[in-house]
């Protein structure tokens, strides 16, 4: 029931941000390899990319990749939210009653490296038609998927099963990294926040404020990984599969910082805080009340 009730809480969460999704991807992919002020820029902020994407292409193009952005997050975050439940209840993550930082984290992390491997699909095809746009202001490589179920089909396919888990080495440190931080620091707030009775008894200002803390220290840690998994997902590949612009996740982190510098890794920062920020809030604290619902 972990399980089923951490998806469904990741998925409403997912209605709201999507969007932002779309906005974030396309940050990332513009201006890839290239230095600044060599490249036209299409999207100079958050709201600028929302108008521009709304303006050319329609309101309906913000909500690209919703399906598969769906499907992510019930098995993904199903995997990742329902194991760290399941190892919290078991009482993996405290020592004498408390929260103990080393193992929240390494138990977020360690859910983190299945659900990523596990959703790693979804997200590569995701990553596709979110990037996919009108030629006046395309990003990064341009894919012809017609849906979901079309561009798995045509994936496996050219380069079978192996090729669609292609990107998967910067999916499990992205996730393993995201996880770790965002869990144990959201459980350590908790837990002081219900020490300091703030709030009263089961008060859901308790997950939400704990969702603000740990959606601000998950961004800092995760932008860079976001940015290299995102640009090795949507990279074009030769006849065997293989990435055209990076070998691989430290390739792709290197060739970045080398090209644009850390401004490069931290592309679409903003985007990624208001997609990556109520993301983590909503699921949260859906996540939490649901949890408790169900066990009350």
């Amino acid at each position: 029931m972990d399980f089923l009730l951490s998806g469904l809480a990741a998925c409403g969460a997912c209605l709201f941000t999507n969007p932002l999704e779309v906005v974030k991807t396309r940050m990332q992919l513009q201006g890839e390899m290239r230095s600044r002020g060599s490249y036209r820029v299409h999207y100079r902020n958050v709201f600028h990319a929302f108008y521009t994407i709304g303006r050319v292409e329609g309101a309906r193009a913000l909500q690209k990749g919703l399906v598969p952005g769906l499907f992510y997050q019930f098995f993904m975050n199903g995997v990742r939210l329902g194991s760290y439940a399941a190892i919290e209840s078991a009482g993996y993550i405290h020592t004498d009653g408390r929260v103990n930082t080393g193992r929240s984290s390494a138990a977020g992390a360690a859910s983190g490296v299945v659900a990523a491997f596990v959703g790693s699909p979804i997200y590569l095809v995701k990553t596709h038609l979110q990037s996919q746009s009108m030629s006046s202001i395309a990003v990064g490589h341009q894919y012809k998927h017609q849906g979901m179920m079309h561009a798995l089909s045509v994936i496996h396919r050219e380069h079978g099963i192996m090729g669609l888990w292609r990107g998967s080495s910067a999916a499990l440190p992205r996730v393993s990294v995201g996880s770790a931080s965002q869990l144990s620091t959201f459980s350590i707030t908790k837990e002081i926040l219900t020490d300091q009775q703030i709030f009263s008894a089961h008060s859901w200002m308790v997950p939400l404020c704990s969702g603000m803390v740990s959606s601000v220290v998950v961004v800092l840690f995760m932008t860079p990984l976001d940015v290299v998994s995102t640009r090795l997902y949507n990279q074009p590949v030769d006849f065997r599969g293989k990435g055209e612009l990076y070998r691989g996740f430290m390739d792709c982190f290197s060739k970045t910082l080398k090209k644009e510098g850390v401004a490069g890794l931290y592309k679409g920062l903003g985007a990624s805080y208001f997609r990556l920020g109520p993301h983590t809030i909503l699921s949260l604290l859906f996540w939490d009340k649901l949890r408790a619902l169900y066990y009350s």
